[in-house]
């Protein structure tokens, strides 16, 4: 199975051809995986080297002749370090654009805690106006993608090495029900599905997948509480702990209810090793994630 890296590449080139609006730049990350949509496309396939406050301030600039850019590199170059630009030439400016990430929260620990960014959704959090996607396969990544290009508006795709082993229809922008049951509600958020499928497995919950968290869905949240007195609910997400447990609570508020956020830790893991040894080191892993859940909803 390709990556969804590698399907970004594959799709993005394709859009090129396809839609003279569409625009890419780059900041040296998976420039070679361009090379013949650069040749094919030279005037709206831009390199700007290392300088990820050019990448976004040059894709604000395309977005204000009417182009659709799609500005991408890692997470941690793409988000955090061009923040200000990010909130100000997209933002301030009122324009819209695309943001496609590589890395994610952990997904090369070889290269260091410059390279992983666990706080990026939580950082856009502090924004208005942006719809950020978490696709957890290579499919749902293409559709997402193919999505996010037809319109105006500012737009995060946050991909992944980390993927689930079967990709599902993604439908709108609202949470699938994936498993019913009554004893709470476990959101799974992107690649996190298959963890969070065995580790509840045979457990009386309810298991909603979201793809899109930016909006939150909290008439499905809603939905999937029922017409129970009170809700527990745990979101597990392949980003900072805790992220999307403002939302959830402003979609229960007048409910009582309790919501545990389950993700990556604050704490720095200078052992940089492997991705396995960083989602169990997080408490990710199914084993992890089933004594953290039963715990919390007392099954």
């Amino acid at each position: 199975m390709d990556t969804m890296r590698d399907r970004f590449i594959a799709t993005t080139s394709r859009l090129l051809d396809e839609d003279p609006r569409i625009a890419l730049v780059l900041a040296e990350i998976s420039r070679d995986g361009f090379g013949r949509a650069e040749r094919a496309h030279p005037h709206r396939v831009i390199n700007v080297g290392i300088r990820e406050q050019l990448l976004i301030g040059a894709g604000a600039g395309m977005a204000l002749t009417g182009m659709r850019p799609i500005m991408h590199t890692f997470a941690s170059f793409l988000v955090e370090r061009p923040f200000e630009q990010v909130k100000l030439d997209l933002g301030h400016q009122g324009v819209g654009g695309v943001l496609v990430s590589a890395g994610a929260s952990y997904d090369w620990p070889a290269g260091g805690f410059t390279h992983m960014s666990p706080g990026d959704v939580a950082l856009l959090d502090t924004l208005d106006g942006w719809t950020v996607h978490v696709p957890g396969h290579p499919d749902e990544a293409e559709t997402l993608l193919r999505r996010s290009v037809t319109g105006d508006d500012r737009v995060y795709v946050r991909l992944s090495l980390q993927s689930n082993r079967v990709g599902r229809p993604v439908q709108g922008r609202g949470f699938a029900t994936v498993r019913r049951g009554t004893g709470g509600v476990v959101i799974a958020v992107g690649p996190m599905l298959d963890d969070v499928l065995e580790a509840t497995e045979g457990l009386d919950t309810t298991v909603l997948y979201a793809t899109t968290v930016r909006p939150f869905d909290a008439a499905g949240l809603r939905r999937a509480v029922g017409a129970h007195g009170t809700a527990d609910v745990v979101i597990v997400e392949p980003f900072l702990a805790g992220t999307s447990t403002a939302v959830a609570n402003d979609a229960l508020t007048d409910l009582p209810h309790r919501v545990l956020g389950l993700g990556v830790g604050r704490s720095e893991l200078r052992r940089y090793g492997q991705m396995p040894e960083h989602l169990m080191a997080h408490g990710l892993d199914p084993h992890s994630l089933r004594q953290r859940i039963t715990g919390f909803l007392h099954l």
